[in-house]
């Protein structure tokens, strides 16, 4: 294929501060706006600043070397890297936009380059997609940074596997025993993922099971009631299954809006509280209209109050099961004041160890591969950690369907047995909800 030419954009950095790893034997350029705009993302505790740190901290490594004529070596089979600084020339990018803005200082420095190399290809990396059309539109290549993008989402599209059997006295044995049926005994047995749920059919009768990695064995799945809330179809039932079970350390639920899957997660953790310490609810702040929480009057927690109204909304409809007077609705309350529950924005756990406890991240489409990796490596013993999301509601700017955390999370934890995932289709909300996800 031959060498190529990488020019980054700062917003490729500010998503995998380790993307110059991932470029094998090409040459790589920032334009030197790009080291401008990390500039001004160094001071804050969010993801990005510490992404924008840790970057121009190799910078500064590789500081030694002469970064502007010659490129600094970036390693064993890697190849090298390059600033490009200076009014360069690039008559294609300057007829059609003026120099102001670093976007299109970052295209002149993509057409500077190319020139320079014509016997290689020079590509645009951007996960704008604004500034990869400008690109194109002036006859410059580009793409997106795709190191970390899912192949195949198609697990995301569709229901439970229903796996049809002629054995139905295989499904009666599987009813009677606690310890479940050999999987070997079914003939799909052998290729089943870990903790994977599906119907077991057969002409005579049917059931709710899932695969046992520990064990190896078919298990029957029981539609248990979790503080009030019971499953009302085979996916919820699913879900309960593996968000009970202590073994599994790791969740991903996803589906559509109003499928019930932070309810189902919080439902789970409370009625296991005597198992853990506390209950940690978090979601990351992404405001549909991108406004900084710092515009919002009150100290830190009332600042981000608005943006954890839905996770209090989801308690307030397990409340809503008893009477004000119950036992268990008491019991919530008593967990709120004592700080057995804790509600709080994602940002708020960065740095913690989190010790016996049970964490529901909430909305996690909206956080980066490397966000992921950095809460799950937070966990420590006796901690079960569960990553609920729509993956069709993406509100941060530079992830999509195939490049965002929970998807991601989930493709490479799948053949994992302490990991499981359960896909959730059918909206249980209100029949308006429903009609409004199917159609609109």
């Amino acid at each position: 294929m031959g060498k190529k030419n990488f020019i980054l954009d700062t917003n490729v950095i500010l998503h995998d501060y380790n993307c110059l790893r991932n470029f094998e034997e090409n040459d790589i350029y920032l334009p030197i706006v790009v080291l401008e705009e990390l500039d001004k993302f160094k001071k804050g505790n969010e993801q990005i600043n510490f992404n924008s740190r840790e970057f121009i901290r190799e910078i500064d490594a590789l500081s030694e070397g002469d970064l502007f004529k010659e490129g600094v070596s970036l390693g064993d089979d890697l190849g090298r890297l390059f600033i490009v600084v200076g009014n360069v020339e690039a008559k294609k990018v300057k007829a059609c936009f003026a120099l102001n803005k670093p976007d299109h200082y970052i295209l002149a420095a993509t057409e500077y380059v190319a020139e320079q190399h014509p016997g290689m290809q020079t590509i645009l990396v951007s996960k704008d997609v604004n500034l990869r059309m400008k690109a194109r539109a002036v006859g410059l290549p580009s793409e997106d940074y795709i190191n970390d993008k899912v192949n195949n989402i198609d697990i995301f599209e569709r229901e439970h596997e229903t796996i049809t059997t002629a054995n139905s006295e295989l499904i009666d044995r599987i009813y009677s025993s606690y310890d479940g049926v050999d999987a070997k005994e079914l003939e799909v047995g052998e290729a089943l993922r870990p903790n994977e749920c599906f119907i077991l059919k057969s002409d005579r009768n049917s059931v709710l099971v899932r695969y046992n990695p520990f064990t190896r064995t078919i298990n029957k799945v029981k539609k248990s009631k979790n503080f009030g809330i019971e499953p009302r179809n085979a996916e919820q039932s699913f879900a309960f299954d593996i968000l009970n079970d202590p073994n599994i350390k790791l969740v991903g639920l996803t589906g559509k809006a109003g499928t019930g899957k932070t309810l189902l997660a919080l439902a789970s953790a409370l009625r296991q509280l005597g198992d853990y310490k506390q209950i940690l609810l978090a979601r990351p702040i992404v405001s549909l209209s991108n406004k900084d929480i710092g515009f919002l009057p009150g100290d830190a927690t009332e600042k981000v109050a608005p943006y954890m109204q839905p996770l209090f909304d989801n308690l307030n409809v397990i409340k809503n099961q008893f009477d004000g007077t119950s036992s268990e609705s008491s019991k919530i309350e008593e967990m709120l004041k004592s700080k057995q529950l804790v509600i709080e924005a994602l940002a708020f756990i960065r740095g913690r160890s989190l010790t016996d406890m049970y964490c529901i991240i909430d909305e996690a489409q909206n956080l980066t591969p490397h966000e992921v990796k950095t809460i799950i490596t937070r966990a420590g013993e006796n901690t079960k950690m569960v990553f609920t999301g729509d993956i069709q509601q993406i509100d941060h700017p530079y992830l999509d369907v195939e490049s965002n955390g929970l998807v991601y999370m989930i493709d490479k934890m799948k053949d994992q047995p302490l990991f499981a995932h359960v896909n959730l289709i059918k909206g249980e909300r209100s029949e308006l909800s429903e009609l409004a996800s199917n159609i609109l």
